[in-house]
This record gives structure tokens, sequence and C-alpha cells, in this order.
């Protein structure tokens, strides 16, 4: 069985990547509404039809089903953001306007009739008032005829080397796909993930730079896979006093080293915090760049992370290159699915086919 995908809300194209590493999965179409982040996804995946429009738009849609039943698509990806999950939005639940983008997603699904959709989100839509949006979204997956599994999926788990948590839902029209076990027993860590790329200061750095150091991990060694340079690779360039506090901040630690006067006005205990070594990130987000922004610093040394070493924690290899300004390539990196746990979702589902498909021919 091979899978065509189209990625609804792809951005940088983690969901993408991740599952062409199976290689009985090819992402085909692709849409986002922000030409900033699909162009990412446009240079690494040439290959790839990627639609810059919004997916509310009717001639947009037109165009997307009309690409995706030329190419035979079978498969829809996707994460579609959900902002009205409050007990206020509960007197409205699929029908909030802030959760249209849900029901366009399932709009596709009812038109092209997939075999399989994979849909990812927070992972606080499932607890969020007490399940009910939950079991309003299983309802409308039901409604459509297919089978579905849900959960959440812990990226360390897969051999990313972070924390970072989400919801999957697994739907097939035949049968039930259940979510994807473990790939790893022990998690990756920072130092096996970053420690090749350990020799920039604030504001060094440059968008392509030839490698100066050996891998020293294995996974260090998988992200170097046929890749011949190094991009994105680039420090933020630090006021001086930002660098001054980092220097006042020794490994493992954050804000409770630095004296009140210099705390300045953020509220959360985790802002200044470095990475450490000998354990998976927490999860990247979007301003991975900014040294107050959360536990986003490097180990030693006095600058928050680059783009490659965010790239890194969310197993992006060093192949894929992000383009684009710098709050566009944080923003990309940030939102992006990680691409070793959207491989584990593709296995899981290859594998639930194969499956079948020897069942059957013992039968016969």
């Amino acid at each position: 069985m091979n899978f065509k995908i189209l990625d609804l809300f792809c951005g940088a194209g983690g969901l993408s990547y991740g599952m062409h590493q199976n290689p009985h999965f090819q992402t085909v179409v692709a849409l986002d509404v922000n030409e900033k982040l699909a162009i990412t996804l446009k240079n690494n995946m040439p290959e790839v039809d990627v639609i810059v429009g919004d997916i509310k738009d009717q001639g947009i849609k037109d165009k997307v089903i009309d690409l995706s039943l030329k190419h035979g698509v079978n498969m829809i990806i996707g994460g579609p953001p959900c902002q009205g999950y409050s007990m206020k939005g509960k007197k409205l639940g699929l029908e909030d306007p802030r959760n249209f983008l849900f029901i366009e997603y399932l709009n596709f699904v009812e038109r092209l009739q997939p075999e399989v959709f994979v849909i990812e989100n927070v992972k606080t839509l499932l607890s969020t008032s007490k399940g009910w949006f939950k079991e309003q979204i299983l309802s409308a997956i039901k409604n459509l005829g297919y089978f579905v599994d849900v959960g959440v999926l812990k990226a360390s788990d897969f051999g990313v080397p972070q924390t970072r948590e989400r919801t999957i839902f697994i739907c097939c029209k035949n049968k039930k796909i259940t979510l994807p076990l473990p790939t790893v027993e022990k998690p990756v860590t920072v130092r096996e993930a970053i420690e090749d790329l350990a020799y920039l200061n604030s504001g060094e750095g440059e968008f392509e730079l030839p490698y100066s150091t050996e891998a020293t991990s294995e996974y260090q060694k998988l992200m170097r896979e046929n890749s011949t340079k190094l991009f994105n690779h680039k420090a933020s360039d630090h006021a001086e006093i930002a660098i001054k506090k980092l220097e006042m901040i020794p490994p493992e630690k954050g804000k409770e080293c630095l004296p009140k006067e210099m705390l300045g006005k953020q509220q959360f205990n985790s802002t200044w915090g470095r990475l450490k070594w000998d354990e998976p990130s927490p999860t990247i987000d979007t301003r991975f760049d900014a040294a107050s922004n959360g536990t986003n610093n490097h180990p030693f040394l006095h600058r928050a992370i680059t783009p490659r070493e965010a790239a890194r924690l969310q197993s992006f290899d060093d192949r894929y290159v992000f383009y684009g300004g710098k709050v566009a390539i944080r923003t990309q990196i940030g939102n992006a699915v990680p691409p070793l746990m959207a491989k584990a979702i593709a296995d899981k589902i290859y594998n639930s086919f194969v499956m079948d498909e020897d069942k059957g021919d013992r039968k016969a």
C-alpha cells in the first residue's frame, strides 16, 4: 500500500518530511495560508504541489481538491488551529467561528474520502472542558464513517531529543489503527543532539557554513547524513545586558541565579533557563532565540540556541534548510511536528496495512 498525501496547514513541513522517511508515503499537495512558512516546504520538497492561500476561500478549496484528485490523494494530514476551546466556546462547539478551521479540514475529508487521515493538535485539546471538545471531534469523525484512535504522543519516546507532547488522531476507513508505541528505550539528550555545534558566541555564525567539528553521537551522525554543509547555524546577537545575565547563570540553572534588580518583568520561573546537557529539551517554541524567553539558552555558552540547534532538537536533519527572516524561521521550527514522531505514525499506519495484506495472503 502506498499513500499519496494532502498536507493541510503544512507550515514548514515537519509532518510531511517525517512521513517521507517511510518510502511508502509521498506528499503530493500541500496548503498553507502563510507564504513565509510554505516557502521552506517548497524548497526542501520541490516535488510537492504547494498552494499558498486561505482554506476558507472557495477558489483555493477547488484548486486543492482538483490537484488532490489528479494526484490520487488517499491520505490527509494536518494540524488545524483550534482557538475556541473554552467553557464559553461550549455553547457553539465545533460551530464556534474560532474552530472553523477544524470543520474545513473535515470538509476535505468528506469530499476526498481518503483511506486514512491524521490530525495533530495541542495536548490540552483532550482535557479542555472536561473532554467535551474531544467528544465533539470524535463524533464528527465517526459521522464521516471512520474508525479513530486518539491520544497524546511524547516526542522523546520516538528518538526526538525533546519532551514535546501532541494530541494525535489516527482515522481510517476500514479499521481502527492504534497510535504507535515508543520506538526508543532511552531518550536522546541535548548533548547527543547538539554538542557538535557548541562553538558559536552571541552574534556569530552564518546562513551557510562548512562543518568544523566531527559528530560525537549516533544522533548527530543521523542528523548529518548526506549533508555536506551546515545551514541556519547563526546565533542571536544579544544585548550586552543579556550576555551579562547569562554569564551569571551556571549550567542547568535559570533566573533564580540573578539578583532581584536584574530580573526585569518576566513572570515565569523558566525564564533565562539553560538547557540540561543530559536530558531531552523541553518544548521548543517560536521564541527560542530570545535569552529571556524560557529554557532556550545553551547549556554553557552565553547565548540562546540557534535555529539549527532548535531544528536538531525537533529532529529535522541538517539537509532540511529553513528560509525567510528571523521571525519566519523561528515560527517554522517552533510550530513544526517533529519529523521522527511523524515517521513513527507513518510506520504504524503502513505496518497495519501490511499485516492485513499478509492475513489475506494466508487466507488465500
